[in-house]
């Protein structure tokens, strides 16, 4: 795709080609698109970063983030597939497999206050939104406690079963910040609410996946994709039943000449061998 790309990008770009610059190495991470059912058919959960952010300024994304260290603890109570089940869908070793999963349920509860676990493998929590679970959610946050740490002494479960492997991206080389991120895939529990949470968001709302593409909202080509792929689903469970196979997608960007930038995915011919 072509468009106005900042001239540090477009420099950056340059500096890859010529040898001058190494790309950075992108770091874990983990993102949830949760959706819930409603009349007019299913809808997806937004956030918009404050603008001004170091990475995805003022763009509509899911609740996530990178992976922690605390999120790779082999203890955590689990139930639904296991960490090699994981690490089968998304290509990667057990443990970074686990510490995926955890980060994904972590960075939805720090990010939207909804979380996957419950104090049984049957059973998820009906409603973490009072002020006592907030301040659980702050400490987590704020990383006075690890996820495992929270869920032990809470007695509760991480439930595993109720994500689904979605996508893989990472971010283009030339890019400054980069992520390899994982994309999970999960149903708003019930009894669970979404809310303001953390501090990273300046806007939060519900929307029907084609409606978010139709509106044309600023989005980075990963979130537009992952919408795209659940937009013709009639409800939650349909979405989370399709049959995916999950490969990695990793833009690249080309130079037409010296100034003219584009950026293109795998399959695309212009995309560098």
């Amino acid at each position: 795709m072509t468009q106005s790309w900042p001239p540090a990008l477009v420099e950056r770009v340059k500096a890859l080609r010529d040898g001058t610059a190494q790309a950075a190495a992108p770091r874990d991470a983990a993102t949830v698109l949760l959706m819930r059912d409603r009349p007019g058919g299913p809808e997806a959960y937004l956030l918009r970063r404050v603008k001004g952010m170091s990475f995805a300024g003022g763009m509509h994304v899911f609740p996530g983030g990178s992976v922690d260290p605390a999120d790779a603890e082999a203890h955590v109570r689990w139930t639904g597939p296991p960490p090699a089940q994981w690490a089968e869908w998304f290509r990667c070793d057990e443990p970074l497999a686990r510490a995926l999963v955890c980060a994904a349920v972590r960075e939805t509860f720090e990010e939207s206050g909804v979380l996957l676990a419950g104090p049984s493998p049957d059973e998820v929590l009906a409603d973490v939104s009072s002020d006592e679970w907030e301040a659980e959610r702050e400490a987590l946050e704020a990383r006075e406690h690890s996820l495992s740490e929270l869920l032990d002494r809470r007695g509760l479960v991480l439930r595993a079963d109720l994500l689904r492997p979605l996508a893989h991206w990472i971010t283009p080389a030339p890019e400054p910040k980069r992520f390899d991120t994982r994309f999970f895939l999960a149903e708003l529990p019930a009894g669970q609410v979404c809310r303001d949470a953390g501090s990273e968001a300046d806007t939060r709302l519900w929307i029907r996946p084609a409606e978010a593409l139709a509106q044309d909202l600023v989005m980075m080509p990963p979130t537009t994709a992952a919408l795209s792929s659940v937009a013709d689903a009639p409800d939650v469970a349909s979405a989370l039943a399709a049959e995916r196979s999950i490969s990695v997608v990793e833009p690249a960007f080309v130079l037409d000449g010296d100034d003219r930038l584009s950026m293109v995915l795998p399959g695309d011919p212009a995309y560098p061998r």
